[in-house]
């Protein structure tokens, strides 16, 4: 995994740092797993904008993702890793051995040619998904599950691992990405390694045009605003600002909007970092 900064030949590309993309193998993606994907510019379904700064974009097409790994005991052979648009992660094309092809994330260090399993039976290398009670203890994990058959729905960006930290009855404690360390159950499946493309978070867009590629549109400054707009705007001159707060007032450091009687409570040890 690498990363390019490109020659300043234009203004927008004097601080241009982009992927180096040496990890993809594989530029076309595979029709069977191709979905439409509909975009909602921040608009709900009555056609009001309820999420400001979203819309245009280039269009893209939903790569459908192996979130599960339900197809247990059987052996799958990665055949490409591939760019998607719709994550910060790259994602790996397995094909089982009966013939049927998925997507998943790839792991960092995922090769092409290289074995993947999914179950009980499989060994704790990368790529490999297994139940947590079978993972060995301070192994490095992602794409992890909450509830079992549920499918990942942790460390699945770009970069992003935790690690196993304990077991103790039906439960292990696992450390997360955010530092928040929680019991999860057992019997929940994980996936042995660190999400692949780490260097996503040193990429540098360069110009405001890349974000309008993305679907970005442009945000105005709180602190520019009048008082009417935001509870940060206002004030003579640049004498305005204010602790920093959304639009609603809902302070934006420190403040914590976790609910005190949430029933997952209890399976939280350790709070995330602040």
């Amino acid at each position: 995994m690498s990363v390019r900064k490109l020659k300043p030949i234009t203004p927008g590309q004097r601080f241009r740092v982009v992927n180096g993309f040496d990890a993809i193998t594989a530029d076309k993606p595979e029709k069977s797993l191709l979905a439409p994907l509909k975009k909602s510019g921040g608009r709900n379904s009555q056609g009001k904008m309820t999420i400001r700064h979203r819309g245009g974009g280039h269009k893209r097409r939903y790569r459908i993702i192996d979130f599960k790994r339900d197809k247990q005991d059987v052996a799958a052979t990665v055949r490409s890793i591939q760019y998607d648009p719709n994550r910060t992660a790259f994602i790996a094309l397995l094909e089982y051995a009966d013939g049927e092809k998925r997507y998943v994330i790839a792991q960092n260090g995922l090769q092409v040619g290289q074995t993947v399993s999914a179950g009980s039976s499989a060994a704790p290398e990368i790529g490999n998904a297994i139940p947590l009670s079978d993972i060995p203890l301070g192994t490095i994990i992602s794409c992890i599950e909450l509830r079992p058959g549920q499918g990942a729905v942790m460390a699945r960006s770009a970069g992003t691992f935790a690690q196993l930290m304990a077991k103790e009855g039906k439960y292990v404690t696992v450390k997360l990405p955010s530092g928040e360390t929680r019991l999860i159950l057992s019997s929940c499946l994980a996936t042995i390694g660190a999400v692949s493309n780490s260097d996503h978070q040193l990429l540098v867009s360069g110009k405001a045009g890349r974000s309008r590629w993305l679907g970005r549109r442009p945000r105005t400054r709180p602190v520019a605003m009048n008082p009417v707009d935001h509870p940060m705007g206002g004030g003579e001159g640049k004498a305005s600002g204010g602790h920093p707060r959304s639009k609603n007032g809902i302070p934006a450091k420190g403040y914590r909007t976790r609910s005190k009687t949430k029933s997952t409570n209890r399976y939280i040890l350790e709070r995330r970092k602040k």
